[in-house]
């Protein structure tokens, strides 16, 4: 999926859900970018019938502060769940932009 002017940050995939920090331009859609990144990824993860939930959960940062907030509440999800003892120790999870918001 190649949109121009958007940028995926980090990520944490859960077993039933993913949680991702994007940033777009002015002309961004977000119910776009989602409901093409859902249908890429169905063409390409090998499972039978992918299951997505219909519509998101979406949350705007407007600073720095916010957004390491934010990540750091993520980045806890699979120690909240049980599924590690160290946040640090989760393998699905990562950052391909960085999109810390800057001051203005």
């Amino acid at each position: 999926m190649k949109v121009r002017g958007v940028g995926l940050g980090r990520y944490v995939i859960m077993p039933h859900h993913v949680h991702l920090f994007v940033r777009g331009n002015l002309n961004f859609s977000l119910k776009q970018w989602v409901r093409m990144l859902k249908r890429d990824l169905s063409s390409t993860i090998p499972v039978v019938s992918p299951h997505w939930q219909s519509g998101f959960f979406d949350d705007v940062i407007r600073h720095s502060e916010s957004y390491s907030e934010k990540w750091e509440y993520v980045r806890q999800n699979p120690v909240r769940a049980g599924l590690v003892l160290n946040a640090d120790d989760w393998p699905w999870q990562g950052e391909i932009v960085r999109l810390e918001a800057q001051r203005v």
